[in-house]
């Protein structure tokens, strides 16, 4: 049965959480024209449930990110994995995020890739970009999600 105000009480959820203001302007989502856009194919060969199942992708918080000195492509991210233990992961995404506008982010890692040496620095795991080609360049978005995702938190 439908309660008559619209919110289950015992949910813990208010009237004010649920509604928007009276004077609050909805804004139109942005148009995004993807009618330029190239995608690389997909890959032929594939890979078995097995060795699939065994990457652990992780929600991770940006607890810092900093340009990594004598490099122009490589940011240097202090994440919280949920473990407990900083991680750090080194991205080569400078060219389309400064990391200032990273830090608090939510984002996803596989958090399970053995350390990888670069620019004498450990990287211990990889974030989670999304590639594509647009009118011959090359566009990147880091994979990132809702802050209410807690670090940790596992993805299937």
């Amino acid at each position: 049965m439908k309660p008559l105000n619209g919110v289950k009480d015992e949910n813990g959820v208010s009237e004010k959480a649920v509604s928007a203001p009276a004077n609050d302007v909805k804004s139109e989502p942005e148009k995004i024209d993807f009618s330029k856009v190239e995608i690389e194919p997909l890959f032929k060969d594939f890979v078995d449930f097995e060795t699939f199942s065994k990457s652990d992708f992780r929600a991770v918080k940006v607890l810092a990110c900093e340009a990594v000195p004598k490099s122009k492509k490589l940011l240097k991210f202090t994440l919280d994995d949920g473990s407990g233990e900083n991680r750090t992961i080194l991205s080569g995404i400078h060219a389309y995020y400064e990391p200032e506008e990273l830090v608090g982010k939510t984002c996803i890692a596989i958090v399970n890739l053995p350390p990888r040496p670069m620019m004498g620095i450990d990287s211990c795991g990889m974030l989670i970009s999304a590639v594509h080609t647009e009118e011959g360049e090359e566009k990147l978005q880091l994979l990132m999600v809702d802050d209410h995702i807690p670090a940790g938190a596992k993805l299937y």
